[in-house]
């Protein structure tokens, strides 16, 4: 189990674009909102800098960069994105699959057609994403303290947030680092393989994409076998975070990315669990004797941070561990935000 304490996510800082670049060269391509690229993490970098600097209250399209910091080391060993409203500066595209039902009375058969609708019916959601675990701390509960403090960010500023949310999974990339859905749908209108599409796309998003591809439906029957079968799949290195994302509450709704084919899971921001379940509650006490483990956070903005520790519960307040106050930066009769941790 992860030392209460030792771990911390907070708002990302300009010291961390270096840490950034070098988890973004580890993601192994297809992950858009971490792209190996210096010039277009400097941009998120400065676009966060700018949400957290904005105090008032009311959705503007923003995101946050939060960072995944060891205490004891200083090493930035994970990062995640909250997007707080998709689609206000260009259209947001996802596949929408659906079925259409033809009967033939002279055959007496029926037909059931499933077709890849283009559509922007998710504009105006928010978006939590960007989530990267250095591959050597995926143990400990790591991977579930950066998602869910995403949600602790959420109900801490829920002004700022819409109705409605998603997260976009990877989907399906080959031992060559090709994508089946990509050859077989958007490469075959496009001159670039996956891998280049996928450098263009990180940098400069996949409007391009939008763009180009034909407007009308497209018949799944018409794809390669292989494109067909990595609909709606996340990558394999993404199943862990799915399975978070449906505890959470999320459900895959026949929403698939238009680029990669990966699944993009929504939910109703006020019914995501940990949104649901956390309360706040103000800090009476700091001692070690005791009580359950919890997912804390305390601040507003850039001085939001989020921790595991130990906690209890004393009426309508709480005692937390010393630890987890210091990484927080919680004192006696702060007002904190605490969820189970699961």
């Amino acid at each position: 189990m992860t030392n209460p304490g030792t771990f911390v996510v907070r708002a990302a800082r300009d010291e961390d674009l270096e840490h950034l670049y070098e988890m973004a060269k580890l993601t192994g391509g297809g992950f858009t909102n971490l792209p190996p690229d210096r010039k277009a993490l400097r941009a998120k970098l400065d676009r966060s800098h700018t949400a957290f600097a904005r105090t008032g209250d009311g959705i503007e399209d923003e995101l946050f960069v939060l960072i995944l910091e060891n205490l004891s080391t200083g090493e930035i060993r994970g990062t995640c994105q909250i997007f707080t409203q998709v689609g206000q500066r260009h259209p947001f595209y996802s596949y929408r699959i659906s079925t259409l039902t033809q009967h033939s009375r002279e055959l007496e058969r029926t037909f059931r057609a499933e077709m890849l609708t283009l559509t922007t019916d998710l504009e105006g959601s928010s978006e939590v994403g960007g989530l990267f675990l250095h591959p050597g701390e995926r143990a400990g509960g790591l991977g579930l303290l950066l998602a869910r403090s995403r949600y602790l960010f959420i109900k801490a500023h829920r002004a700022r947030f819409g109705d409605r949310i998603l997260a976009e999974l990877r989907g399906v990339i080959d031992e060559a680092g090709g994508s089946p859905f990509w050859d077989g749908l958007a490469g075959r209108f496009f001159g670039m393989n996956f891998q280049d599409a996928d450098a263009f796309n990180a940098i400069n998003g996949h409007q391009f994409i939008a763009d180009l591809m034909p407007k009308h439906p497209i018949y799944t029957a018409m794809l390669s076998e292989t494109a067909r079968a990595a609909i709606g799949l996340p990558h394999p290195s993404g199943r862990a975070a799915m399975r978070m994302l449906e505890n959470e509450g999320f459900a895959f709704e026949k929403y698939i990315d238009i680029f990669d084919g990966g699944p993009t899971m929504t939910a109703r921001i006020d019914a995501v669990r940990t949104i649901r379940e956390a309360r706040e509650a103000r800090v009476v006490a700091l001692d070690r004797d005791g009580g359950t483990q919890s997912l804390v956070a305390h601040g507003r903005l850039s001085d939001f941070r989020c921790s595991f520790g130990v906690l209890r519960e004393v009426g309508d307040t709480v005692v937390i561990d010393p630890s987890c106050a210091a990484a927080i930066g919680a004192k006696e009769d702060s007002s904190i935000l605490h969820a189970p941790r699961i």
